[in-house]
């Protein structure tokens, strides 16, 4: 969306054994709700399709093991820029205080990587980065 990669032919190649959540709007947080191909999707406030599903049938932040983060720019710190609403960095808030799962990982293509970005405090840094060339994996934390 907007700059961000889609994720669309990496989803539908997952293996059946896992379970694949993608994001829903709650409140001024993400929840993430377990999908298939072919699940229902409806179209949120923002125009972005997301499961049709009650937010009791989703999954909190804290109970992924791992999130595929689209990012719309990177550095090699493990530092994103996204499309400005916040939802990533407010959903994985947690994870300033306490580096522990989810691991988060950018989604990019290798031309959206930038020199360093200054962090603000509120920030969620990504454990790794993921381009269609190279996997960067942000050495200052164990995942």
């Amino acid at each position: 969306m907007d700059g961000e990669i889609a994720l669309h032919v990496w989803q539908l190649r997952l293996s059946p054994t896992l379970t694949y959540c993608l994001p829903v709007l709650s409140g001024q947080h993400l929840l993430f709700a377990p999908w298939r191909p072919g699940d229902p999707l409806v179209t949120n406030r923002f125009g972005i399709p997301e499961p049709d599903v009650q937010s009791s049938d989703c999954i909190e932040a804290a109970a992924i093991a791992m999130a595929v983060v689209p990012v719309v720019g990177f550095d090699r710190t493990g530092n994103r820029l996204g499309m400005g609403g916040g939802w990533y960095d407010r959903s994985f808030a947690f994870r300033n205080s306490q580096p522990a799962p989810p691991w988060l990982v950018g989604a990019a293509f290798a031309i959206q990587e930038l020199g360093a970005l200054t962090a603000r405090p509120w920030d969620v840094g990504l454990d790794a980065v993921c381009t269609e060339s190279d996997c960067l994996i942000n050495n200052g934390l164990n995942p």
